[in-house]
């Protein structure tokens, strides 16, 4: 009898350290969003509730290469909802660096779109 064609159980079946690996991954991740300063989260709310608006089969969002004038364009989407949100508010605040600000924060909101299945674990 071969003894070198026995594997034991845990080594059989991987799967469930593979998904417990994803969880503490998205834990992670969700734990130090929630470290965010408040306008940070603000944008972020917004732009979830816009690309919520695109998520679809065939979005531009899930292209192999998104366009950086598609990026630019949503941006500014965003953009015009912040001002209207904030016009009162904030008079005086620097749009251009709260801009770039908000591209980054979409940009990563659209990494962690296209790197998450249905099922809202992140695929690395």
């Amino acid at each position: 009898m071969n003894q070198s064609r026995i594997l034991p159980f845990y080594m059989a079946y991987p799967l469930p350290l593979y998904y417990q690996q994803e969880d503490s991954v998205t834990r992670d991740l969700e734990y130090l969003q929630q470290m965010y300063p408040a306008e940070a989260k603000k944008y972020q709310k917004i732009i979830l509730e816009t690309l919520e608006q695109i998520d679809y089969e065939g979005s531009m969002i899930y292209d192999e290469y998104p366009d950086k004038w598609q990026i630019y364009r949503l941006t500014r989407m965003i953009m015009e909802k912040i001002k209207r949100m904030d016009e009162e508010q904030t008079p005086d605040a620097d749009w251009e660096q709260i801009e770039g600000f908000v591209q980054v924060l979409l940009s990563y909101e659209i990494y962690r779109k296209r790197h998450s299945n249905r099922n809202g674990i992140l695929k690395f």
